[in-house]
Order: C-alpha cells, then structure tokens, then sequence
C-alpha cells in the first residue's frame, strides 16, 4: 500500500467474492484510500480490531462469521468505527436489522463502485467534528450534544451514538421545532436521494430514541405524514 493510497485512511473490505472485492478496492484506491481486503468474517474481525481502520465496508453474507455477527462483535466490544453493508438482496428485514446493529449505511448489490465510494466518503465527513474553539453546543430538554468533541449526554449521563445517529439527532437539534421530511433528512444526513428508501431514516430515529432512553422521550417528535422534529 503506497503512502499516496493512504491519504484518506485505511479502508477495511470483507467480501467473500474475489471480483467484487478487487473492483471496490479499486475504486477506493483511486480515491485516496488505503484498503485491506478479507474474504471471510472472522478474518475480518481480527483485522478490524488489529488494523483499526477509518471504515468498514462488511458484506452480511460471509463465510463462516456473517457480516451483521461482525459488526455486532465490533459495537460491543466498543468498536464504532463507521460500517457500511453490502447486500446481495434489496431486502428491508437485513436493511433494518443492520442498522438495528449499528450499521451506518448499507448499499444494495448490484452496486455503483463510485456510489460506494461517495457513501464511504459522507460516513467519514460525518466523524468530523466542527473547527476546535466553536462553542455549538445544543441543548433540548435532558439532552446536551456537543458537535465539536461529538458527544450526547441526557442529563449528564453519556449515550454512545454511531456517527449517522450523531448526525441525524445534531441535525434535528440546529433547528428546534423545525420539521423535516424523511426525504430532506436522507439528503442532508445520508447525502443521497429519497430513492434509497426513507425507511432508513424511521429506523435510525427508533434507535437514537432508545438510546436517549424515557427521560428524553420527547426530544425528537414524529409528525405523522411529514416526518420528525427536535422539540422547541
């Protein structure tokens, strides 16, 4: 791996076939990134907790340590470096079930290799906090959330939160009583089109609620038929 490959970090690719995995390391490559490839799961989990890579692109149907069992393992052991599936299938029970997980994104094969790009691209960007000395911190009800040490707590008690959770929820708090749709919330949060399925965004409010737990029950309100709100 050249120094100029590694520019934007090391990327981990576990992908059981061999032509697909060469096509993303590829195009990962091209774009400034370093890339380790896997073909199996449990291979791919001992180089994830040894390589400690930027992301992870897991397909979910891997040999011997499935894909979603991967990235289980990776959050509870405290591991939150940003995931993103691929699946063989549009199917929506795997879709939430990832994410259910921990999962950041998922991408359906067959796929774009630049589309995969650019959504390992806006994981990143949204691991990055705002300009050091910033004061932004928000507050709604038992909820504070610093965007600059990307840090949640409900009334002093830290959450741990992915960075597509983080983002969704700092994204609902900038604008207190603001409504916006799935489809606005897809394209600020995620970057891509409604087409990739709001239902995404349903399942990841879920999550960042449970995690936020009673005593924040009321800080991201649903509006049945348009979409979600930090309360104002």
């Amino acid at each position: 791996m050249s120094t100029d490959a590694a520019n934007r970090g090391l990327v981990l690719v576990v992908e059981d076939e061999p032509a697909i995995a060469d096509l993303v390391r590829l195009y990962l490559t091209r774009d400034g990134f370093g890339v380790h490839v896997e073909h199996d799961g449990a291979a791919g989990l001992a180089a994830a907790r040894r390589l400690r890579p930027v992301a992870c692109v897991l397909d979910i149907a891997l040999p011997g340590l499935a894909g979603t069992e991967l990235c289980r393992r990776l959050r509870q052991g405290g591991d939150w470096t940003p995931v993103i599936f691929l699946t063989a299938r549009d199917d929506e029970v795997d879709r939430i079930v990832g994410l259910e997980l921990g999962a950041d994104d998922y991408v359906t094969k067959p796929f774009s290799p630049r589309e995969l790009v650019a959504r390992v691209r806006a994981v990143l960007r949204r691991t990055v906090g705002v300009p050091a000395g910033a004061d932004q911190t928000r507050v709604v009800g038992p909820v504070t959330l610093d965007p600059e040490r990307r840090t949640v707590s409900v009334a002093g008690a830290p959450v741990r939160l992915t960075s597509t959770e983080f983002d969704l929820l700092a994204h609902l708090m900038n604008r207190p009583g603001r409504v916006f749709t799935r489809e606005e919330l897809l394209a600020a949060v995620w970057g891509y089109a409604a087409h990739s399925g709001t239902r995404t965004v349903d399942v990841h409010v879920a999550q960042v609620r449970a995690k936020l737990g009673p005593a924040a029950a009321d800080v991201i309100r649903t509006h049945r038929g348009v979409g979600y709100a930090a309360a104002g």
